[in-house]
């Protein structure tokens, strides 16, 4: 049968294993604990074409805080295509008339 001296080494030495594995589970619990923490403290890598969160945030807070104005034609904005005469426009600005003589259809002349 097992003596008192037999049953208490293999108490001991359950012990030790027990401590042995628990110390090794903190350890990589505190390994994994300092991984993870440093690579929250990292900045992120900047991806070619990627957009930015701060100018995002700046371009819309600018697109609200601007006043919608415009001539309602986008196109003639950016230079695409010619814009419509302003109504306002056309009440300040001088008509030209060309000459009689040039706006007069040449006479036939006789014998030709």
């Amino acid at each position: 049968m097992v003596t008192d001296t037999q049953q208490t080494t293999q108490t001991a030495q359950r012990i030790k294993v027990g401590m042995t594995g628990l110390a090794l589970v903190l350890l990589l619990l505190g390994l994994a604990s300092a991984i993870f923490s440093s690579a929250s403290k990292e900045r992120p890598v900047d991806v070619a074409g990627a957009s930015k969160a701060e100018v995002v945030a700046n371009i819309s807070i600018t697109n609200d805080s601007m006043p919608a104005t415009g001539s309602g034609e986008p196109l003639a904005e950016l230079g695409v295509s010619p814009s419509a005469p302003d109504k306002s426009a056309t009440a300040n600005q001088m008509i030209i008339v060309p000459p009689a003589a040039l706006t007069q259809s040449p006479q036939p002349q006789p014998g030709h």
